[in-house]
């Protein structure tokens, strides 16, 4: 890891760097989900706008020194479960361990009840959150799949739970 990772809370002002930070997101998923950017090339905000305005919801910007290296956006469920909704690493930072630190501190921060949705048809996110959950839990975790809702198209996404 060439500089210490860090969590920065997402507001207002760290709106555009989230934004562009999508983008990438966006892209990488485009793989898995056969997205294709609009006719000015930039892909939909998805559901992005609701972490800044829904209080269910949060997210932080995940930093290799100073620099912006991904995102970690998240939800609360109704029975007080905390919820990945969305986690990205950019590239440059990936297999140095920055995923991994950002997420350990995210389980760290807030311990107690967490769901973890993935695309199986996402390797690297699979290996990933699977690799993480087992260290942070050990065996005392469950595995389910889950339809995605509205997209019956979509192979159903695996849901880890798991008390940290």
């Amino acid at each position: 890891m060439p500089a210490p990772v860090s969590l920065q809370p997402i507001g207002d002002d760290q709106r555009p760097v989230l934004e562009s930070l999508w983008q990438l997101y966006r892209h990488d998923l485009s793989e898995f989900r056969g997205y294709l950017p609009d006719q000015h090339g930039r892909y939909g905000p998805g559901g992005l706008p609701r972490y800044f305005t829904d209080p269910g919801r949060s997210g932080d910007l995940i930093r290799v020194g100073a620099d912006p290296a991904g995102f970690a956006l998240l939800c609360t469920l109704p029975d007080g479960t905390r919820m990945v909704g969305e986690f990205f690493v950019v590239r440059a930072a990936r297999r140095q361990r920055v995923g991994y630190a950002a997420a350990r501190q995210l389980l760290d921060r807030h311990p107690g009840p967490w769901a973890i949705p993935f695309q199986e048809e996402n390797p690297g996110a699979a290996r990933f959150w699977r690799r993480v959950v087992g260290e942070v839990a050990g065996t005392a975790y469950r595995e389910e799949r889950r339809p995605v809702p509205g997209k019956p198209e979509i192979p159903p996404d695996v849901w880890l739970f798991l008390t940290a």
